[in-house]
C-alpha cells in the first residue's frame, strides 16, 4: 500500500515529487540498521579545483549487471544487490514504472559529511534519467537551484521514509546538494536508484 500524499515541486524545466512516508517508520529504521551494518561503505578521494580530497561521505555502488559508474574522476564497480536492496528496489519500481539497473549508495555519518553542487547528468543515465532517491535515518535538507536563472531555489527536507523522484529534463536545468551543516546529527543513508545505459 502506498502513500496517499504526493508533493509536487512546482519548480520550471523540471518533474520532481516527493513522498514523505513511502516507507513507515518502523520499517523505515529497520532498513536502516541492516543497510548501516552490511554494506560495504567506502571512502574515494575526489579532485576538485587541482586538490584532492577524501569524499565527504561514504558510497557503495551495486546493481544488477556488471557495467561501472563513473563521476568526478571517481569510478565504481557494483556488487550484486542484496534482498533487503531487492524489495526496497521493486517497491520503487512499482511506484514508477521504471526498471532501475543501479543503486548508488551515499552514507552521511554526521552533519560535516555532504555533496557539492551537481547534476545526475553522466552520459551512462541518458538523456533524461529518472533518479528515485531514497532516505533512511536523519532527515536533511535537499538544496536545489536553476542552472541559468539564480533567483530559483528551492529546500525541501528529505525525511526517513521518503522518496524523492526526479525525472524528465530536471537534470538538464537544475543542479542539487546535501550541504554540510554544524547541528549535531545522527547518520543519513540515501539510495539512489538509477537506469545505466
Amino acid at each position: 500500500m502506498f502513500p496517499k500524499k504526493e508533493i509536487i515541486l512546482d519548480l520550471q524545466d523540471s518533474d520532481i515529487r516527493y513522498y514523505p512516508n513511502f516507507f513507515g517508520f518502523a520499517e523505515a529504521n529497520s532498513y536502516y540498521r541492516s543497510l548501516l551494518e552490511t554494506t560495504k561503505w567506502r571512502q574515494d578521494s575526489i579532485t576538485l579545483f587541482g586538490k584532492t580530497h577524501p569524499q565527504p561521505r561514504l558510497t557503495a555502488l551495486f546493481a544488477n549487471n556488471d557495467k561501472p559508474y563513473g563521476y568526478s574522476n571517481i569510478t565504481m564497480t557494483p556488487s550484486v544487490f542484496t534482498d533487503a536492496l531487492l524489495e526496497i528496489k521493486n517497491r520503487i519500481e512499482t511506484k514508477t514504472d521504471v526498471a532501475f539497473t543501479t543503486c548508488l549508495a551515499n552514507l552521511y555519518r554526521n552533519g560535516q559529511d555532504s555533496n557539492g553542487w551537481h547534476s545526475d547528468d553522466e552520459k551512462a543515465l541518458g538523456k533524461n534519467p529518472t533518479i528515485a532517491s531514497v532516505t533512511f535515518g536523519e532527515a536533511r535538507y535537499f538544496h536545489l537551484k536553476h542552472k541559468r536563472d539564480k533567483t530559483l531555489r528551492q529546500k525541501l527536507l528529505l525525511e526517513n521514509g521518503s522518496l524523492l523522484l526526479m525525472q524528465g529534463e530536471t537534470q538538464h536545468h537544475w543542479l542539487h546538494q546535501i550541504a554540510k551543516t554544524k547541528r549535531q546529527i545522527q547518520p543519513r543513508i540515501n539510495l539512489t536508484f538509477r537506469v545505466i545505459k
